[in-house]
């Protein structure tokens, strides 16, 4: 049985301009945008099994964090009314580090005015004490984030 203090979790709020919708849209059932939200960290997202935005769909995603990487994910829980999706990394470099991770989006409203509130969370078993906390890619998912925010909120070119 693992020591609990090998199971942690991580957590980060981001302020954004688009609406709870628009953001959760996004990332839930397009995806396959991202690339064009945010193309210097981002180089694709590949449907490999089942639908965009439902359960036990497994996702291919291409990006750069320091060098060019990918890795598997599968929809584990969708939540349209919490504008909420789980995924679990299936394969990545980063499961040399941890046994298993899991994380969280979910867009919420702002309580005043307009945009919306991203909250992330990792959740995550390391293979051994001497691991850190995953505050590179906790960093890299916030930058997309900001990159979706200005891609979904620049005026149209109508």
């Amino acid at each position: 049985m693992a020591s609990s203090a090998l199971i942690d979790k991580l957590e980060a709020d981001i302020e954004m301009k688009s609406s709870a919708e628009q953001f959760y849209d996004m990332v839930a059932n397009k995806p396959s945008h991202l690339q064009h939200a945010s193309s210097d960290k981002i180089q694709g997202c590949d449907l490999l099994e089942g639908e965009w935005g439902k359960v036990g769909s497994i996702i291919r995603i291409r990006f750069v964090l320091g060098n060019a990487r990918e890795g598997k994910d599968v929809i584990e829980a969708i939540d349209p009314d919490k504008k909420s999706i789980t995924l679990r990394k299936l394969e990545a470099e980063i499961l040399r580090e941890y046994k298993s991770f899991v994380y969280t989006i979910q867009a919420s409203p702002k309580s005043e005015g307009s945009g919306s509130i991203v909250h992330l969370t990792f959740e995550y078993e390391k293979l051994h004490h001497g691991i850190g906390l995953p505050r590179s890619l906790l960093q890299f998912m916030l930058d997309v984030f900001k990159d979706i925010d200005a891609h979904l909120t620049r005026p149209s070119k109508v």
